[in-house]
């Protein structure tokens, strides 16, 4: 299990020098490992924000994804401490050029204390601004009350009170669509208030609607730093490093991940009758995604992101039975949850700054739910099998005569050594088991730092 000092001092995250990775200020790779809270700052209170963010933390989490103006009628539902965020216009809407502050228990003054708390435990913050039904209602909640003559006036004002935190980053969008010309103008006005407002400039980045990546709308902005994607909760066979093998070969280079995910136990493209996705399903996204060359992860659950109280709860009273199936409390403690940090032990036992899609190196691949895909670097090889299996190599990518096997095991953490081959020609590779929800990660090595001092264990 990870564990996070008392009071980290965190550095603010830069692109890292080979254009397609993060780190921090001082140069250090920085391995994206965040969890889905969209509903945070809304509808929990600081004693459950503090048990949230601790276990969070606890369990290897380094990024929290959250909003300022949430989703769920978060305008005019008071938070959890009574307060809204926004004073009214004459019309009675929502004014986002008047966020309220009266005294000093106003919403603002709990994300100041959320934002602080999250800092304190060593977690960086991927902060929206607003979701995107306040620019784009497109079946959401609303209302729209973004237009391109206030995006700036808000952006600035956030920017203002909230960019000198190091732990920041910023996202704009929030699971919209650019349809209109008036929504690229608002993205690019607020996008411009933020970088004006900012005494310290943070990343920047659009988190997109369902099925595509942000280079689908701001491939060209001048304000992106980082793409993100939303491969979703749609049904069928995950096939996310399609689009992140998509970012990966476009100019100019920048970082790209898997932003959103399919969600642990939600209901697989939104239909309680279709079953929910699992553990199993939320492991091949990541694996998928980090070994197609994107630069972290995003992991959710539909219990956490919402932070669903249970069949009582109001703000989900609209939406059929079994659309959730536990509170967000018991969410915490989900299988796939728990098991994001071997993904990021697994890329940081290597310099994963060097990792390179290599799908091209896997020879008469399996395809559909069996397809396996692959990364290198110049010392190790990482093959990710969703169902086990078996692989076929083509050897001589990395350096080195000769190399060391291990498979890694995606559930557990845990190795099973495999051998020392020649590092020529092809071979094959049988998985120490098979079947759904039997996913492995064949690890390759030439270089006795990682292959003995990581895995000697695994010789025992």
């Amino acid at each position: 299990m990870f564990t996070q000092s008392a009071s980290p001092s965190l550095q603010p995250l830069h692109i890292h020098s080979s254009g397609r990775h993060l780190a921090t200020a001082d140069g250090q790779p920085f391995f994206w490992l965040a969890d889905t809270a969209w509903e945070l700052l809304h509808r929990l209170d600081m004693k459950e924000t503090e048990h949230y963010l601790r276990k969070r933390a606890e369990q290897g989490f380094n990024v929290i994804q959250t909003v300022l103006l949430a989703e769920r009628d978060g305008l005019f539902t008071p938070a959890a401490n009574g307060r809204v965020p926004l004073l009214l216009d004459q019309n009675g809407q929502p004014d986002p050029l008047q966020p309220d502050l009266a005294g000093d228990n106003s919403y603002w003054h709990h994300v100041d204390a959320v934002l602080e708390l999250a800092q304190s435990l060593g977690l960086y913050i991927a902060l929206l601004p607003a979701w995107g039904d306040k620019f784009n209602l497109s079946g959401g909640i609303g209302p729209e009350i973004l237009e391109p003559d206030n995006a700036y006036g808000y952006g600035k004002w956030v920017a203002e009170r909230y960019s000198h935190h190091p732990h920041l980053i910023w996202v704009l969008g929030g699971d919209r669509a650019l349809e209109t010309e008036r929504h690229y103008d608002i993205i690019r006005q607020m996008a411009r208030g933020i970088r004006e407002g900012s005494t310290e400039q943070r990343l920047m980045t659009f988190h997109p609607k369902g099925g595509v990546s942000s280079s689908r709308y701001v491939q060209t902005e001048s304000w992106l730093d980082l793409h993100m994607i939303q491969s979703s909760h749609g049904a069928g066979v995950r096939d996310n490093y399609r689009l992140v093998e998509h970012d990966y070969a476009l100019e100019p280079v920048r970082p790209t991940l898997d932003a959103e995910p399919c969600y642990e136990d939600i209901p697989i493209d939104f239909h309680p009758v279709n079953g929910y996705f699992d553990e199993a399903d939320v492991r091949q996204a990541a694996y998928y995604a980090v070994c197609s060359g994107a630069c972290g992860h995003t992991y959710g659950h539909h219990s956490v992101w919402s932070m669903y109280r249970g069949r009582d709860d109001a703000a989900w009273a609209d939406h059929s039975a079994g659309f959730f199936i536990m509170t967000w409390q018991q969410a915490l403690e989900r299988p796939g949850a728990r098991q994001m940090q071997h993904l990021r032990a697994l890329m940081e036992r290597v310099d994963f700054t060097e990792a390179k899609p290599a799908r091209h190196l896997l020879e008469q691949a399996l395809g559909g739910a069996n397809t396996p895909v692959a990364c290198c670097g110049k010392s190790f090889m990482f093959i990710y099998c969703p169902t086990g299996l078996y692989v076929k190599v083509r050897l001589g990518q990395i350096e080195g005569a000769s190399l060391e096997a291990v498979w890694y095991c995606p559930r557990t953490g845990t190795y099973d050594y495999a051998g020392t081959f020649s590092n020529t020609g092809s071979r094959l590779w049988e998985a120490p088991s098979s079947g759904r929800g039997q996913d492995w990660v064949l690890c390759l090595f030439s270089d006795e730092e990682y292959s003995q001092a990581a895995y000697r264990s695994s010789r025992a």
